[in-house]
């Protein structure tokens, strides 16, 4: 018999359990992880590519700073989070996106949908998605225009003299024309970034060197990203336009699917908790999206099905919880019925 007065236990108050990860370092990592795309839009755009980005991030900084300071709540900016914001916003704009434009959509992303709901952890949507859903809704011209592939775009945003915007891959899918696409790109142009579109996710390849550096960091999960493209995947070799498994490869390496599967799709406060949630979640992404890119009248479907799929994470999260300790099943859908 164990003489448990004489273990000399020692209780303390909770947390029990300490990580070294902070907001900081995991915001580290995704700034990290998102490099490869930077420096591929570098060299693929021009160095338009590098001041958007920049501009983009100062801009949700100096944001987030103000309103911080404004209504006398602790800064936040040291978390590195606005900067993310700030990236992954300029990521799904195009090279020639006016540089004043994306102060707009930095404000709408920050104030609006971020700090005006308590700021981070506590918004519903993701705010750089918002933000470009919001300029895609006041800037359609702007924000559908796209460099042929391989021009450089002009310092100070919008088209360089005598150059006549593209149709990017995913316009051709949109028609079927796989043909047509095939004359613009192969697979490979796909997979390495030597398409139009917009600047950050245009190289699936960077992604997902990105993707599973944050995998391997542990700062994401793989339920997700891979559920999503995984789901994208299947429907599209399944019901293609055209071409079978070549239509789906096209369409996995097309648009922003990488980039929302890895960097947006997985945000913390935006997604679910459980690894059950976030594999439902991944798949409900992936349909949204193949649905709306052969539905809807908008060639890309990544943007609003990722926030579709935002505003369903409170419920997924309510029926894919674990069942407490010392709870049975049947006292857990009482307590869910109430």
């Amino acid at each position: 018999m164990t003489d448990y007065k004489n273990l000399k236990l020692i209780a303390t108050s909770n947390p029990h359990i300490r990580g070294s990860e902070t907001t900081r370092s995991i915001m580290l990592d995704v700034i990290i992880a998102m490099c490869p795309a930077l420096i591929w839009a570098i060299i693929y755009f021009g160095v338009e590519a590098l001041l958007l980005t920049a501009v983009s991030v100062i801009g949700c900084v100096v944001f987030e700073g103000l309103y911080r300071k404004l209504m006398h709540k602790p800064q936040s900016i040291d978390d590195l989070s606005a900067v993310v914001t700030g990236m992954l916003l300029a990521f799904v704009c195009p090279a020639t996106t006016p540089l004043w434009m994306i102060l707009i959509g930095d404000f709408f992303a920050i104030i609006v949908v971020k700090q005006l709901f308590g700021g981070i952890g506590k918004n519903f949507l993701n705010p750089a998605l918002a933000g470009r859903a919001a300029l895609l809704a006041s800037y359609a011209g702007a924000m559908t225009t796209w460099l042929p592939a391989g021009t450089k775009a002009a310092i100070g945003g919008g088209m360089p003299v005598d150059v006549v915007s593209a149709a990017t891959p995913l316009a051709y899918l949109k028609t079927g024309d796989l043909e047509g696409l095939k004359q613009i790109a192969s697979v490979g142009d796909m997979f390495l970034g030597k398409v139009g579109g917009s600047m950050g996710e245009v190289s699936a390849l960077m992604l997902l060197i990105g993707g599973l550096y944050l995998i391997w960091r542990k700062v994401i999960n793989w339920q997700t990203p891979v559920a999503y493209i995984a789901t994208v995947a299947v429907l599209t070799v399944l019901f293609p336009k055209a071409g079978g498994a070549e239509y789906m490869l096209y369409s996995i390496f097309g648009g922003g699917l990488f980039l929302g599967a890895f960097f947006m799709a997985t945000d913390y406060a935006t997604s679910p908790v459980t690894k059950k949630g976030q594999l439902i979640y991944g798949i409900g992404c992936g349909l949204f999206t193949v649905f709306i890119r052969y539905f809807g009248s908008y060639n890309e479907g990544v943007c609003y099905s990722i926030m579709v799929m935002n505003c369903c994470t409170a419920l997924i999260d309510k029926y894919t919880k674990p069942v407490r300790f010392g709870v049975v099943k049947s006292d857990k859908k009482e307590a869910a019925a109430k």
